[in-house]
């Protein structure tokens, strides 16, 4: 059996249906990521799940079985994109940018899968757009119905196009933001985006790139709820299968390292393919994006990167210092629960969502308090879970320099700011 090769019965591969007979990463078991415990929860027992990454040696779709249904992830969500202010600005300038670049008027059907709380429909809906959210978690659609942003609460597929589209809800823009890693089944997913797209409509995503994540080791960037991790060459091929052609793509800074792809129906010649798509697609080859053994190097890097982190941790526990968290994200889970750092290291986080204050983070059991705890306690260190919002958290935590506490950073490797 190869290095790295898996037991006869694996997996099959969600895009091409081969075998899934080698690991790319293995992080051990690991709660659902967005399990937060209640106040009267902190000794249940929490089922773990193989955190186990294969890759396809014929695809070379990066992946994570299903080992959680999408119901059992998505059905009491606690991530609300609203709080992150980083992130409401870059979706500010996003529709700024794109209504400007597709001519969008009151006439235009701008359509949001995974629209979360409206964190981005509503800069449309001010611009007098047309809106219509899908969101599968409930209790995030209702924030933003609230707020006057039509939402249905479905997983997005298959069936919602179909319905949609004999309702006449076609949409001129089709956004995914950090969806395409959540679906389980990207043929009924991308079905459902060809038939729900107008002949002359445009797809917007946004997803990580799993450039960055090789390049800067964002390991804690695995979790449950994220079965796929696109190259773009891999994406491209998922695409083309359905009949959408990307066309052009930018590299942005989001969650690490993102990739904004656009996407038309192979037939609408209208939008000729850009040179950015043939320069990315050199550049990923280039760094060995079509070779197996590529891949297969990634797991080795990650180990030094645990220990490094966790002997700085003891190090300074040692040393008599006090440590707290910043951040309930879900990287932040992974990140803990891989390292075994526990409430005996980390003795609490803040996070800045009501919706996660009061609780305790899965696995870890560390206790979640509002940012005020950082004033009143003032930590030796602070570790940023979210390192992806390093520069907001460093701007509103700047307070404390006052008493000589220092920030820390996980990845790409241990930095003491």
């Amino acid at each position: 059996m190869n290095k790295g090769a898996l037991e006869p019965h694996s997996p099959r591969c969600r895009l091409c249906g081969s075998s899934l007979k080698h690991i790319f990463v293995d992080l051990g078991t690991a709660p659902l990521s967005n399990a937060f415990l209640s106040a009267d929860q902190p000794d249940q027992e929490e089922p773990f799940y193989p955190l186990c990454v294969r890759i396809c040696e014929r695809c070379l779709l990066v992946q994570l079985p299903e080992f959680a249904s999408p119901n059992r992830i998505f059905c009491d969500y606690a991530y609300f994109s609203s709080y992150s202010d980083t992130w409401l600005q870059h979706s500010s300038a996003f529709a700024d940018m794109i209504v400007q670049r597709l001519h969008l008027d009151g006439q235009s059907q701008i359509v949001e899968i995974a629209s979360n709380d409206g964190y981005l429909l509503q800069y449309f809906l001010a611009k007098g757009l047309p809106v219509l959210g899908i969101e599968p978690a409930a209790n995030v659609a209702e924030v933003a119905n609230n707020n006057g942003i039509p939402t249905l609460v479905e997983f997005f597929g298959r069936k919602t196009a179909l319905e949609l589209a004999d309702k006449g809800q076609k949409a001129d823009l089709l956004i995914g933001n950090n969806v395409l890693a959540h679906v389980p089944d990207l043929h009924d997913f991308i079905t459902g985006m060809k038939i729900l797209l107008k002949r002359s409509g445009l797809i917007t995503m946004e997803f990580p790139h799993l450039m960055r994540l090789m390049a800067e080791n964002q390991f804690d960037t695995i979790y449950h709820e994220h079965f796929s991790y696109f190259s773009f060459i891999t994406a491209e091929m998922v695409f083309a299968r359905h009949g959408l052609t990307l066309f052009d793509v930018e590299e942005i800074p989001t969650h690490g390292g993102s990739l904004r792809i656009y996407a038309r129906h192979t037939e609408d010649a209208s939008k000729p393919v850009t040179e950015r798509i043939r320069n990315l697609r050199a550049k990923e080859q280039a760094a060995g994006f079509t070779r197996l053994d590529y891949y297969l190097s990634f797991k080795k890097r990650i180990n030094d990167v645990k220990h490094e982190l966790v002997d700085f941790l003891r190090m300074a526990k040692a040393e008599g210092k006090s440590i707290a968290g910043y951040g309930a994200p879900a990287k932040g889970n992974t990140l803990l629960n891989y390292c075994g750092i526990r409430s005996d290291i980390v003795g609490y986080t803040v996070d800045r969502s009501h919706y996660k204050q009061g609780k305790f983070l899965p696995g870890s059991r560390i206790p979640i308090y509002p940012p005020q705890k950082i004033l009143e306690t003032k930590p030796d260190y602070l570790l940023i879970l979210p390192w992806n919002l390093k520069e907001e958290i460093m701007m509103q935590m700047a307070q404390i320099r006052d008493w000589g506490g220092q920030f820390v950073l996980p990845i790409p490797e241990v930095r003491v700011l």
